[in-house]
Formats: structure tokens, C-alpha cells, sequence
């Protein structure tokens, strides 16, 4: 969806994720640098009241609240909200536990009740419990906020929707979607890839001081792409060459993105013409072998409508023999193993596996997780490879960092559409960005051309749209 990420009020957005774990130790830095968990609490709590003020338009407000630090924000946000004269009602089945979470229930003087009871409303907040989840929650609990969030007209969560681990972003419970989810401090793993993703709404963070720190794990921002230099030239552009198989529409799709992604020159390496080709696509009907000879190519992509036979894996192995950089996708994915790897420069390997071919690679090279982050993170490690894991919450790992997107359009969902992002990834490859910066680029123009596209596209649609794509991000 477009415009997901939204920017805190007057704060900048910070691009880190940190685990629940990574956020502790932040928040415990500040803490050793003077600053009390109330005042952590006190800046959280009032930075989404703030928001909620907004949304809630003087209506009713109603606050579940946890026994933990999550709560204690419920607390503040109830209090603030109710010396600005809103109507809020606040539920805490829990007395608070932390010295924090009590001396911010002291500060709210409206309605509280002690146990869960009916309450209808305009705007729900779930301060249940926060990104230290690591476990299913009581059913009575998830039923108690599930039938608060059905019967008010906004669902907001704070921090994470109770229900949804913070690190891989699992449903520990069946979590009813909610409209707005606020993150605290940093963005976690979960509000950007996991199941749990679609429950959250809108995205907006809330700055609390956290410092800026070094993760391993980054929310990829908007790129800027260059311009060509004066005085390129289709070479230094970048040669493309994309290798069909026995399917030649998927490799002209893959083709056609790279056209529309920059390069100044792209190749389809097949034995024969194929009658949707446009006219500046260039065939090369040479061996594949003498077609990989030249040394002017930038990238080659391989995989897409490749086969699985004898001549498929022939062609697969001709492609690594080259020593090009190399974008490997759909079927040449499931012909690799270490063994057809053990020779080549990782370095060099961009890999692009849906979930089915994530699952098959992560089988193929012994790489565990029971996650698309556990498995794009274990297979980069196991291969050294770039591993650009794609769909809702799309995870690119590389030279042991991890980056997360925003998410695109949900009419990506079509046959097709990944072989259009693995040609985006080889022009961008050929011009000279490294496999993790490549990529990067590749997703957004990929999300871009889908919004530019509209609804219901084909892969060739979607195609035609990248060049358009290209002007959001000069």
C-alpha cells in the first residue's frame, strides 16, 4: 500500500530495526545517561496521544491496558487525553507491575475499570501488551480485545497489536486488524515482514530518543537513482543479458523490466526469435557459452522460464562458468545446490526466491529458520550470496546486513511480476550498484510501477510501466 510509512510529527523518521531485545538495551542506555523510565514512558505515551487526539475528532476513547510497561503508555496516553477534555475510559484487568506502569496509572484521574467489561466507543487502543511478547496470550485476554476492537470505529495499537511477536512477527493469536500501529522508539522486524503484517494498519513511528545504532537491520529508504553521466554510453550503462529456456515469455518479461530499469543495453540469449520480442530487444542465436564470452556484460539473469531438464541445468552451468555477475531466479533456483555454487564468488549472486523457492534453497543448502527473514538470513550466511526473499514483507539480506521494505501494492500477486523484479535487479546490477544496493533500487521501482499500473495488471503492464517508474526516483 502506498503511503504506509507515515512521519512522526516533527521528528525525522529513523530507518533502524531493532529486535525487542536490541530495544531493551537502547532503552537502557538512555537510562544510564539520566534519563528515568517515566520520562521514556511520559514521551511515548504523549507522542501517540498526540496522533490519537487527531484521529479520535473529540469522541470517546477507550484504553486496555497491560500490566506491564505497555500499559504504563496506556496510562499516559489515557491521562493526556483526558486533561485535554476527551471523553476515555480506560480497562486495566491487571494492577500495573512496574514502578513505571504504577506511577503512570497515579497521573490518570478518569474512569477505570478493574476488570474487562463491555465498552463501545469511537477509537480502541490496545496497550495490552507491547514488543515483549514471545508467546501466546490467555484466549480470554485475545477475546477481550478482539470484542473491544469490534465495536469501536478505530483500532489503534501501540507499539504492536497484542498477539504479534516483535522479532519474526508471528500471530501468536488470532489478532483482529487494526487501523494504525504505533512503533516506539524503533521500528521492530514485525511491522515490516511476518504474518502479522496486514493486521497493523497504517505505520508511524514514535521518537523517544532511542540513539542511532548499528542493527544489522535496516528499514530500506527511498533511493535516489543517477541519471546516466555525460558521456555514457550503452556499455557503461549497463549490458544486460538475459538467458531464455524452454518458456521464452517469462525471460521477455524479465527483458523488458531491464529495459525499463536503465540499462543501455539488454540481450536475450535464445535459440530462436520469439514473436512478442519488441524491436530494440537484441537476440544473440549464439551458443550460450560464446554468447557469455563477451566481457562487456554488466549482469546476466537467469531462471526465469528456464526449465528444470538436462538443458536447463547445461545452461545454468554455462551461466556460472561465465564468472559475470549474476541475478539467478524461479527455476534456476531449485537446480542449485552447494556443489554448482562451491566454485563462483558469491559476492557476485544475487539471489530472488519467492517463498516456495526459499523453501527449496533453504533445504538444498542445510539453511534453518522457520521464518522468510530466519531463511533469507541463514541462506545468505550459508552461500554468501545476496538473497533477495520477495512477497508481503519482502527481506533482502546481504554481507550480514538485512534490509525491509514498506510494502507494495497487493496486485503484485500475479504470474509474472517476479520475473519483471529480477530484470530490474540485473540492469540496476549492470550499471555497477553491489547486489544489496541493486536490489534495493529494484523493489521500489518494482512497488512504483505497480501504483503506476493501477489495479488488476498484467506482468506485461507492469513491465511497461518501470520506465515511468524510473522518474519518482531521479
Amino acid at each position: 500500500m502506498r503511503n504506509q510509512l507515515i512521519q512522526p510529527l516533527g521528528m525525522a523518521v529513523h530507518n533502524q530495526i531493532l529486535t525487542a531485545g536490541q530495544m531493551r538495551d537502547a532503552e537502557r542506555k538512555l537510562i544510564a545517561a539520566g534519563i528515568s523510565e517515566t520520562e521514556l514512558m511520559d514521551r511515548a505515551g504523549r507522542g501517540v496521544a498526540e496522533w490519537i487526539w487527531r484521529m479520535a475528532a473529540g469522541r470517546s476513547v477507550t484504553v486496555l491496558c497491560g500490566p506491564g510497561n505497555n500499559g504504563g503508555d496506556g496510562y499516559v496516553i489515557a491521562a493526556t487525553l483526558h486533561t485535554r477534555g476527551l471523553p476515555v475510559k480506560v480497562i486495566a484487568p491487571f494492577a500495573p507491575a512496574t514502578p513505571p506502569a504504577k506511577a503512570a496509572r497515579d497521573t490518570y484521574r478518569g474512569p477505570l475499570a478493574e476488570k474487562f467489561e463491555p465498552a463501545s466507543g469511537a477509537t480502541f487502543v490496545d496497550c495490552l501488551f507491547g514488543s515483549g511478547l514471545s508467546r501466546p496470550i490467555d484466549n480470554v485476554l485475545a477475546d477481550a480485545a478482539a470484542q473491544l476492537r469490534a465495536v469501536h470505529d478505530i483500532g489503534v495499537a501501540v507499539d504492536l497489536p497484542s498477539g504479534i511477536a516483535a522479532d519474526m512477527g508471528e500471530l501468536l493469536n488470532d489478532v483482529a486488524p487494526y487501523d494504525a500501529t504505533f512503533a516506539l522508539g524503533a521500528w521492530k522486524p514485525a511491522h515490516w515482514t511476518g504474518p502479522g503484517q496486514d493486521r497493523m494498519g497504517k505505520l508511524r513511528l514514535i521518537d523517544i530518543g532511542i540513539e542511532p545504532a548499528d542493527s544489522g537491520t535496516e528499514l530500506v529508504g527511498t533511493p535516489i537513482i543517477e541519471p546516466p553521466a555525460t558521456g555514457a554510453h550503452k556499455y557503461s550503462r549497463g549490458l544486460v543479458a538475459v538467458v531464455a529456456g524452454a518458456m521464452p515469455g517469462a525471460a521477455l518479461l524479465s527483458a523488458q523490466g531491464a529495459m525499463g530499469a536503465g540499462a543501455g543495453y539488454v540481450k536475450l540469449l535464445a535459440e530462436h526469435s520469439h514473436p512478442a520480442a519488441p524491436a530494440d530487444l537484441v537476440l544473440d542465436e549464439q551458443s550460450l557459452e560464446e554468447a557469455l564470452s563477451d566481457e562487456r556484460i554488466g549482469a546476466v539473469l537467469i531462471g526465469p522460464g528456464l526449465g528444470r531438464d538436462r538443458k536447463a541445468r547445461a545452461r545454468l552451468a554455462d551461466a556460472l562458468d561465465s564468472r559475470h555477475r549474476l541475478v539467478i531466479d524461479a527455476d534456476a533456483l531449485h537446480l542449485l545446490g552447494p556443489e554448482t555454487l562451491a566454485t563462483i564468488d558469491p559476492a557476485c549472486i544475487l539471489l530472488t526466491p519467492h517463498d516456495g523457492e526459499l523453501a527449496a534453497l533453504a533445504k538444498a543448502f542445510g539453511a534453518k529458520g522457520d521464518t522468510r527473514l530466519e531463511r533469507a538470513r541463514a541462506l545468505s550466511q550459508q552461500t554468501g550470496a545476496a538473497v533477495l526473499a520477495k512477497g508481503c514483507g519482502t527481506v533482502l539480506c546481504a554481507d550480514g546486513r538485512t534490509g525491509l521494505f514498506p510494502p507494495g501494492s497487493s496486485w503484485l500477486s500475479v504470474a509474472g511480476s517476479g520475473d519483471v523484479l529480477a530484470g530490474i535487479c540485473a540492469a540496476r546490477m549492470a550499471g555497477g550498484a553491489s547486489a544489496y544496493r541493486a536490489a534495493s533500487k529494484a523493489v521500489y521501482l518494482h512497488h512504483e510501477a505497480a501504483e503506476l499500473a493501477g489495479p488488476s495488471f498484467s506482468s506485461s503492464r507492469l513491465a511497461a510501466h518501470v520506465r515511468r517508474a524510473m522518474k519518482q526516483f531521479l
